[in-house]
């Protein structure tokens, strides 16, 4: 019996494509650290996020998982992640060393799972889940000019509190490394 093939168009992967348009449109906003610039950026993020979260439930629900999908949604995801990354610490609102180990991080375990998927696919694990929601709240917390619609001593909470969620992605980065490192070695190991 033949399987029925997905078409590559379909609402989750124009979802994606949305979002990869998204990116760029998100660093112009952000170039410059004034607070309309961050409200700016903030909303093409949030938008730009929850087309992540909105990609993933119609290609789940709906059947509409495609090789097109998985490679496309997994950068965009990367691209949003890692411009809002820089953006923080060229603005100096995130240490350079915190977004150099996430980049270094996504980067060395993109291309271990590429190398991998000629043995086995490793499919993403709880821990790079929880990394990504966290960083998601943690970048969107720090662009946002709370200090505008807020008092200053809310404002300032809520900025220690994207920090916290930064460090949250931070351990799970960390901690999602090296189970994909142990899985890997277990596939290679006759």
């Amino acid at each position: 019996m033949k399987e029925k093939r997905i078409s590559n168009f379909n609402i989750a992967n124009v979802l994606t494509v949305i979002r990869l348009i998204l990116v760029p449109l998100f660093i112009v906003a952000f170039i410059e650290d004034t607070d309309p610039r961050r409200w700016l950026a903030w909303g093409i993020f949030a938008i730009a996020a929850f087309t992540d979260k909105l990609d993933g439930h119609y290609a789940r629900k709906y059947n509409m998982v495609t090789n097109f999908g998985k490679l496309a949604d997994s950068i965009a995801d990367k691209a949003l992640i890692i411009s809002g990354l820089l953006l923080l610490s060229w603005h100096e609102r995130l240490w350079w060393w915190v977004t150099i180990v996430f980049i270094v991080r996504e980067f060395g375990i993109t291309f271990m799972r590429m190398v991998m998927v000629k043995k086995k696919v490793m499919a993403a694990g709880m821990g790079g889940k929880i990394k990504m929601v966290a960083q998601s709240f943690g970048i969107a917390g720090l662009i946002l000019p709370w200090h505008t619609f807020l008092p200053l001593g809310f404002a300032q909470f809520l900025v220690y509190a994207s920090y916290g969620l930064i460090g949250i992605g931070l351990v799970f980065a960390i901690s999602s490394a090296v189970e994909y490192i142990l899985e890997a070695r277990k596939i290679t190991r006759p």
